[in-house]
Parts: C-alpha cells; structure tokens; sequence
C-alpha cells in the first residue's frame, strides 16, 4: 500500500546534550532537538520527532538522522507506529537517503505494520512524505 501527504514542523526545540568528556571538536557543530509536525492527505495525524544533525547553515551542508512517533491514520488505517529517516545535503537536493518504518512499532490497525518510504521538500517549502507499506491480517 502506498500513502502520501504534507506536513508541517509545529515546533522546534533544541535540546541540551552533556557530551562524555573529552568533547570531540569537528568542523561542522553537532546539535539535538525535539520536533513536533503536523500531516496531513492520507497520511494525516502528528509525530514526536527526536533530530540530530551535523550541519552547517552557511554553506547547507549537513547530515541528520531522525526517530519519529507518529499517530494518525495512513489511508484508512488507524494506530501509531515509529520510523526513522536521514539524509545528507550539499546545499539543495538529498543524498543517501534512509528512511524505514520500525518493526515490531505499530499499534492498532497499524499493528504488523512495516515498510519504507521517503521526504522530499519542494521549491516552494512544501513538505511532502510517503509511505510504501505492508500491515500484517
């Protein structure tokens, strides 16, 4: 089955990290931050969203890695499941994109759920996400 819809950050709050000492400099800083977004199409409900990224806002040079709660419906299907997702940027586009729905996460009609999928961000800002899944009878 495949869903797709838009969503938008609600908000972002970045969050403090105690590193173990020593701390390791690099060249591009490290930084967390919660996330709550808001879908909507036939992917429509909210995430909790825990978001690491190393990345640069000069240049929009970076990498994140991401770990989503999601709860809502996904074409008919009601629950609530986790997936994760990373991507790299050299400035525009995506590369070496990730993007998987946990096994073993899914509750309520979405129980058994499991699968794929992928972001992407139009020119205009808009947000889009979809989902290439299997839910288990």
């Amino acid at each position: 089955m495949r869903a797709s819809g838009t969503f938008k950050v609600e908000e972002f709050t970045p969050a403090e990290v105690r590193l173990p000492e020593p701390v390791v400099g690099t060249a591009v800083p490290v930084g967390v931050a919660t996330m709550r977004k808001r879908y909507e199409g036939e992917v429509a409900g909210v995430s909790q969203t825990l978001f690491t990224a190393a990345y640069d806002q000069s240049s929009g040079t970076g990498t994140y890695v991401a770990m989503e709660s999601f709860e809502g419906t996904l074409g008919e299907l009601s629950g609530a499941f986790n997936f994760a997702h990373s991507a790299t940027t050299f400035g525009e586009g995506r590369e070496a994109e990730f993007f998987v729905i946990v096994p073993g996460s899914g509750t309520g009609a979405l129980a058994g759920i499991r699968g794929s999928g992928g972001l992407r961000i139009d020119a205009d800002g808009t947000h889009r996400i979809w989902f290439e899944y299997e839910v288990d009878a």
